[in-house]
């Protein structure tokens, strides 16, 4: 598993890299983050439940001391959250090319997490415990669910702006049309499938119906 994902950049050169790294917002040791990270992680591998990963046996495994970790995260829920994170495909980067190529990399990311959930028996075994936490799931929502949302409702009302959507419809319920199906096949019906080129017949044929009159047809 990829958990390099959510470490910031590394410091250019001049700048100094205390292993112990500083506050959260200012710049992070890499390194550190990565091992403690892969620790939480070895430790679900070897089936320990959230309920019993001590601050403490985290940072045994990981080879650092609680006051490192203590510095990057306000406690385990927290950094649970980046283990999930760290598990799952990154961000889109959006082509910004049009508000249906926009739409197509965002949906396009919750395919491929919906593909490695049902693949990866540690995602799933992540996903499960999370789910079973209140206190991880609002972390997680918070952090994680909301930013993506508010992203893609941008991306729609980018397109009312320009002359792509018409501008009548409530952006809330329309991203909840272009995502729905997806979360559908991804959460609901684990046995439907998830073939390259959801993420675009999804798109198109949601846009199709919401273009404004007089419009091109969804290309």
């Amino acid at each position: 598993m990829n958990v390099n994902s959510l470490a910031d950049p590394p410091a250019t050169s001049g700048s100094p890299k205390p292993e112990g790294g500083a506050t959260r917002g200012r710049p992070r040791s890499e390194g550190v983050e990565r091992a403690v990270l892969e620790g939480v992680v070895k430790l679900l591998e070897e089936g320990v439940p959230f309920a019993e990963l001590s601050i403490e046996r985290i940072a045994r495994t990981a080879g650092v001391g609680k006051a490192t970790i203590y510095r990057r995260w306000s406690g385990k829920e927290e950094l649970f959250v980046d283990v999930v994170r760290s598990a799952e495909p990154p961000d889109p980067v959006l082509p910004g090319t049009s508000m249906r190529d926009d739409l197509v990399a965002s949906l396009e990311q919750v395919r491929e997490r919906g593909v490695l959930a049902r693949t990866s028996a540690l995602l799933h075994n992540v996903h499960a415990q999370m789910k079973s936490s209140p206190k991880i799931w609002a972390a997680y929502h918070a952090s994680v669910v909301e930013p993506r949302r508010r992203l893609q409702i941008e991306i729609l009302r980018r397109g009312q702006r320009e002359g792509e959507l018409r501008t009548d419809l409530d952006v809330e319920l329309m991203i909840d049309m272009v995502i729905g199906p997806m979360l559908l096949r991804t959460v609901m019906r684990p046995d439907a499938d998830l073939p390259d080129g959801l993420a675009e017949q999804i798109v198109d044929s949601v846009l199709e119906g919401l273009r404004p009159p007089g419009s091109p047809p969804v290309s």
